[in-house]
């Protein structure tokens, strides 16, 4: 248990690094091409993830704020699986998933807020199950894909892909820990992403052009 709580710990503040914060602060410009430390947080929906700093930055910054809220994900469950002897893997890897999500949502470098936790919930799960998880979250990836495509709402498109994982972890009979875990993600996603389902409902939610 020991051990578990201490990869909790590492996990969460890997995981709370506040990739889109950082970028805006360190790389955003003004209209005169100087730098004005832009809070990521005073614009948009107020959330420091990737569709935020797009509507900041643009789509390259985004992507790079994507990737990295990824990589921080992954690169939590190959810490703890490379280093942590703990007998019981799925729960360890689990657990960190959780923690390096909720670090990111709710980030103590920026008084508990954060993200939506969708880059990170792919990177995070993405290693949960080799090999069988890679071939699971290329599958959402390609749902979030097509449905981004069609719907142009970023939101709607991260919910569903990300609703999809528990299922199919379920159908592929991966165990337990690690579907519920993808399970408890969808439900974290759900609900950071409740403002965009009020303004879908409303007619009012922003379409990417």
């Amino acid at each position: 248990m020991r051990d578990i709580i201490l990869w909790v710990i590492i996990s969460y503040f890997i995981g709370s690094i506040p990739t889109g914060w950082l970028v805006t602060k360190l790389f955003h410009r003004d209209e005169n091409g100087k730098r004005d430390h832009l809070d990521i947080r005073t614009i948009g929906s107020h959330a420091t993830g990737a569709t935020n700093v797009r509507r900041a930055m643009g789509l390259g910054w985004a992507a790079f704020t994507a990737f990295v809220d990824m990589f921080k994900g992954a690169f939590t469950l190959l810490l703890a699986a490379g280093l942590s002897n703990y007998d019981d893997p799925e729960l360890l890897l689990s657990c960190c998933a959780l923690a390096s999500v909720i670090g990111h949502n709710y980030t103590v470098w920026l008084n508990f807020k954060g993200g939506k936790g969708v880059a990170t919930t792919y990177g995070t799960l993405f290693f949960i199950w080799p090999y069988k998880s890679f071939a699971i979250i290329l599958l959402c990836g390609a749902i979030w894909y097509a449905i981004m495509k069609k719907s142009r709402i970023v939101a709607l498109a991260s919910m569903l892909s990300i609703c999809a994982m528990p299922v199919f972890f379920w159908m592929l009979s991966a165990p337990h820990e690690i579907t519920i875990t993808a399970a408890v993600l969808a439900v974290l996603c759900v609900f950071q992403c409740r403002e965009n389902i009020i303004r879908m409902i409303d007619g009012t939610e922003n379409r990417l052009s």
